[in-house]
C-alpha cells in the first residue's frame, strides 16, 4: 500500500519590526512581532546587552465580586541571565526574590493609574529578565517594556508612560547609571512620567537637599518625554485597537437613590470624626440600612459597596478641597498627636516606639556578628549580602480585623525596604561598628503612613541599642486632593487612612536635618505638576524637622555610648590576609581550639578583617591575644610572654603561640648562676622573655629571662654578641663549673 505523507508546511514567516532610539548614550531597541504572538501585547526589549521579554495579557471577562482593578505585575529574574545556576536542591528559580518583588511594585505604581477606572478584567504584565548587562539596568528596561507591551495591545490603557533612573556622582547627575556608578552614587532615584506629568517617584539618597532632588526629578522627566514620543510612534504603526469591555461603573440611578436615603449632611457627620473605629461603625450602620432599603434589587446590591465608597470619597474630597475641612478636624498642615518612647521591651538590644495619632509602631533592634548578615543571590553581582536588615510586619489586629498571618506580602516587603533605605545612609561603617543589624517594625495600630512611623521608631531603637548612627531620621507622608484643573488642588500634611483611600496621592519622604534619604510616591491620578511636587517636598521637610526636634530628640538625643548588657560584644583586628591560613589551621583545628577555649565566635573576612564576638569581654580579649600571637612574627629583640610548658635539664620551653615554642637556656634564666631549672621556674608559670635568636631555617627560637636582658632598652643582637665576647664565654664556663662541681661531688662520695 502506498503511504501518503501529505503536504509539508511552509516556512514560518520570521519577519518582525524593530525600533531603536538612543537612551542616555546606549541603544534602546524593541522587537515587536518576533516572539509571544498569542499575548495581547509582547515586546522583546534590548538595552545594551540587557534583554527582557515583556508581555501584557487580559482576561476576556471581568472578575466577579471585585471592587478594584485586578492588575498583577511579575518581574521574573532568570539566573541564566547572569550565567548562574540557581542554588538549593531544585536547581531552578523558586519564589520571587525581595528585589524582584520591589521591582514589580515600582512597575505597578506608575502603570495602575493609567488604566481605565471602571475596568475589572484581570490584567497580567510579565517581565522576564533573560540577559543582564551590568551597564544597562534591567529594572528600567522592564518598566519601559511593560508600558510599551500594554500600549500596543488591545487592553484599554491611557499610556504610554516611561521611566528613568538618576544617580549623583561627584555632584553631577548620571542617567540610567552603570553598576560602577551606582556604587559611588549619592542618589538612587527612579522617576516615571506620563506625557505631561510625573506619575511615580522612588528614591534613596545620602542626605540630598530638596533642591537637588527636585532638579533630578525633572531632568529625568525630560528624558521620559523623549521615550514616550518614541513609544507613540511605535503604537501608531503597530498598536491594536482597544477592545470593548463591560463597565463596572455605578449606575447614576443608584447614586440618586442613596443620596435620597442618606443626605449629604448625614454622610459628612458619619465620616468626619477622628476615631477610625467610630467612623467604621457609622458607615457600617448606613450600609446595613441601604441593604434593607434595596433588598429587592439584586443588581444594585451587587455594586452597593462600591457606591457607598464613591459617596464617601466625594464627600471627603469636597469638604477638604472646598471647605479645607479634614475628617479629624485638623488644619491642612497639622500633624496628628505624637509620642516617642524607648526601652519598651526588656532584654532586647534596643527598642523604640513611635505613635502618630492612631498609627503606632514598635521597633526592635538586634545586633549580631557580621556572619549573620543576609546573603543575597540575585542578578546584581555587586550586591551579595546586606548587613542592615529591616523587616516590617502588619498584623490584622492593627486595623481591628481578624485574619491569620501567612507571612509578609508584597506590601510588607515594600514598606520594610522603604524604611531600610531611609536608615542606610546614617549607619556607621563596618570598621566603625562591626555588627550585623536587624530592625523589626511591629505595626501595633495603623491609620496611615506606617512606613514613615517605622523610620522614626527604627531611629529610636538604633540609638537606644547604642548603634552610633550619624543623625536621626524621621519620615512623614503628604496627601493630595485635586479639582477639575491643575491649579485646583490642596496638599495635606500627615495623611491618615481615610485621606489616603479617598485622596489622590501618598507622598512619603524620610530624611535627616541635612537632607532626604528616601522617597516613595504613589498616586491615583495621571501625574503631578511641578508645583505640587515642590510643595509636597517642602511640607515633608518642615514636618520631619518638627518630629525630630520636638518629639524624638527629647526622648533620646543621641546614641547611647554603650551597648546593652544583653548585646554581643565584638572586637576587631586587622591581620595580614596571607596569615589567615595560620589562624584557621589545617581543617580548622587552630580556630576551633580558640573557640573551644574562649567560647567566642570568630569571623574572618578575605581582606584580613577578624571580628571576635562574645558576651564575656575577658574571653574576647583572650581570643584576640591568641590570634595576635599567631600572626605576629617572632623577631629578635622583641619582648613577649608565655607559659612554661616543658622543663628540660638544659632549660625551659615557653609557649609563644599555638604553633610556636622557644627555649630559655638554663644560663639565661637569671643574671646569677642557676643550679637547676626548677629553682627559677615551674610548669605553668607565666614568664616574660626577650627573643635572643631566631633560626630562620629550622625555626628554633632562643629566649632570655635575665632581668638585665629584658630591662635593657639598649639591648641588641650586636651588643649581646659583644657582651659574650668580653665575658670570655662565661656561659660555657658556667656549664664547665657545673660539670666540675658534679665531678667533685662524686669524688667526695667515694
Amino acid at each position: 500500500m502506498e503511504l501518503n505523507f501529505g503536504t509539508f508546511s511552509k516556512e514560518i514567516d520570521r519577519s518582525y519590526k524593530t525600533y531603536t532610539m538612543d537612551l542616555c548614550g546606549r541603544e534602546l531597541r524593541a522587537d515587536i512581532g518576533r516572539v509571544s504572538a498569542q499575548a495581547s501585547g509582547a515586546v522583546l526589549m534590548h538595552y545594551g546587552d540587557t534583554t527582557i521579554l515583556c508581555t501584557a495579557t487580559a482576561s476576556k471577562e471581568p472578575r466577579d465580586g471585585v471592587d478594584f482593578f485586578p492588575l498583577s505585575v511579575e518581574y521574573e529574574e532568570k539566573m541564566y541571565a547572569v550565567g548562574k545556576i540557581p542554588g538549593g536542591f531544585n536547581k531552578r528559580e523558586g519564589k520571587a526574590s525581595e528585589h524582584a518583588i520591589l521591582t514589580s511594585r515600582v512597575i505597578d505604581r506608575p502603570m495602575r493609574p493609567v488604566f481605565t477606572n471602571d475596568y475589572r478584567n484581570d490584567v497580567l504584565l510579565d517581565c522576564m529578565v533573560m540577559s543582564v548587562d551590568p551597564d544597562c539596568p534591567p529594572e528600567v528596561l522592564a518598566m519601559l517594556g511593560a508600558s510599551l507591551s500594554t500600549s500596543i495591545s488591545d487592553i484599554p490603557f491611557d499610556g504610554p508612560c516611561a521611566a528613568t533612573m538618576v544617580g549623583l556622582v561627584n555632584g553631577e547627575f548620571v542617567f540610567n547609571p552603570t553598576n560602577a556608578q551606582k556604587v559611588v552614587s549619592d542618589l538612587a532615584l527612579t522617576v516615571a512620567s506620563t506625557r505631561d506629568k510625573v506619575i511615580m517617584i522612588e528614591a534613596g539618597a545620602n542626605e540630598v537637599s530638596d533642591e537637588v532632588m527636585i532638579d533630578a526629578i525633572y531632568k529625568a522627566h525630560e528624558i521620559n518625554q523623549k521615550i514616550i514620543a518614541w513609544m507613540d510612534q511605535i503604537v501608531a504603526e503597530v498598536g491594536k485597537p482597544k477592545h470593548s469591555y463591560v463597565s463596572c461603573a455605578v449606575p447614576e440611578e443608584l447614586f440618586a437613590a442613596i443620596r435620597e436615603e442618606v443626605p449629604q449632611a448625614e454622610m459628612e457627620e458619619a465620616v468626619f470624626c477622628d476615631e477610625k473605629q467610630k467612623r467604621d461603625a457609622n458607615i457600617f450602620a448606613i450600609t446595613q440600612r441601604l441593604k434593607e432599603k434595596f433588598a429587592d434589587n439584586e443588581e444594585w446590591l451587587a455594586v452597593l459597596g462600591e457606591a457607598i465608597y464613591q459617596y464617601q470619597k466625594k464627600t471627603v474630597r469636597k469638604m477638604i478641597l472646598k471647605d479645607h475641612k479634614r475628617p479629624d478636624g485638623r488644619a491642612i498642615s497639622e500633624i496628628r498627636p505624637l509620642a516617642a518612647e524607648i526601652d519598651v521591651v526588656p532584654r532586647v538590644h534596643g527598642s523604640g516606639m513611635f505613635t502618630r495619632g492612631q498609627t503606632q509602631i514598635l521597633d526592635i533592634c538586634t545586633l549580631a556578628p557580621l556572619s549573620d548578615a543576609q546573603k543575597i543571590d540575585g542578578l546584581d553581582e555587586t550586591v551579595t549580602s546586606k548587613r542592615y536588615m529591616h523587616n516590617y510586619n502588619f498584623p490584622s489586629y492593627s486595623v481591628g480585623e481578624t485574619k491569620p498571618s501567612r507571612g509578609p506580602g508584597r506590601r510588607e516587603i515594600g514598606h520594610g525596604a522603604l524604611a531600610e533605605r531611609a536608615l542606610l545612609p546614617v549607619l556607621p561603617t563596618v570598621d566603625e561598628f562591626p555588627y550585623a543589624i536587624r530592625c523589626v517594625s511591629e505595626t501595633l495600630e495603623s491609620n496611615g503612613s506606617t512606613s514613615q512611623a517605622s523610620a522614626c521608631a527604627s531611629t529610636l531603637a538604633l540609638m537606644a541599642a547604642g548603634v552610633p548612627i550619624k543623625a536621626p531620621v524621621a519620615g512623614i507622608s503628604c496627601g493630595l486632593v485635586t479639582g477639575d484643573t491643575d491649579d485646583d488642588y490642596i496638599v495635606l500634611t500627615d495623611i491618615q487612612g481615610l485621606e489616603d483611600f479617598f485622596g489622590d496621592m501618598d507622598f512619603k519622604v524620610a530624611g535627616t536635618e541635612k537632607g532626604i534619604t528616601a522617597i516613595q510616591m504613589d498616586i491615583k491620578i495621571h501625574g503631578l505638576t511641578r508645583p505640587i511636587v515642590e510643595e509636597a517636598i517642602a511640607r515633608t521637610h518642615e514636618a520631619r524637622l518638627y518630629i525630630m526636634n520636638n518629639i524624638m530628640k527629647p526622648c533620646i538625643a543621641e546614641p547611647r555610648p554603650e551597648l546593652s548588657k544583653y548585646a554581643p560584644k565584638i572586637s576587631s583586628i586587622q591581620i595580614d590576609p596571607a596569615k589567615i591560613g595560620d589562624v584557621v589551621g589545617k581543617q580548622g583545628k587552630v580556630i576551633n581550639k580558640i573557640i573551644e577555649e574562649t567560647g567566642v565566635q570568630i569571623d574572618i573576612e578575605d581582606d584580613g578583617q577578624v571580628s571576635v564576638c562574645g558576651t564575656d569581654q575577658e574571653m574576647i580579649d583572650k581570643a584576640i591575644e591568641i590570634i595576635e600571637s599567631i600572626v605576629t612574627d617572632i623577631e629578635v629583640g622583641m619582648i613577649t610572654s608565655g607559659p612554661v610548658v616543658n622543663i628540660l635539664p638544659i632549660g625551659a620551653q615557653i609557649q609563644l603561640g599555638p604553633n610556636k615554642k622557644g627555649l630559655i637556656h638554663i644560663s639565661r634564666l637569671a643574671d646569677s648562676r642557676v643550679g637547676k631549672v626548677e629553682d627559677v621556674v615551674n610548669l605553668g608559670d607565666e614568664v616574660t622573655v626577650r627573643v635572643i635568636k631566631v633560626d630562620e631555617i629550622g625555626g628554633k627560637i632562643d629566649l632570655s629571662m635575665r632581668p638585665s636582658d629584658i630591662n635593657d632598652d639598649t639591648w641588641s643582637p650586636e651588643l649581646e654578641a659583644e657582651r659574650r665576647r668580653t665575658q670570655g664565654g662565661r656561659d660555657r664556663g658556667g656549664d664547665r663549673d657545673r660539670r666540675g662541681g658534679r665531678d667533685r661531688d662524686r669524688r667526695d662520695r667515694r
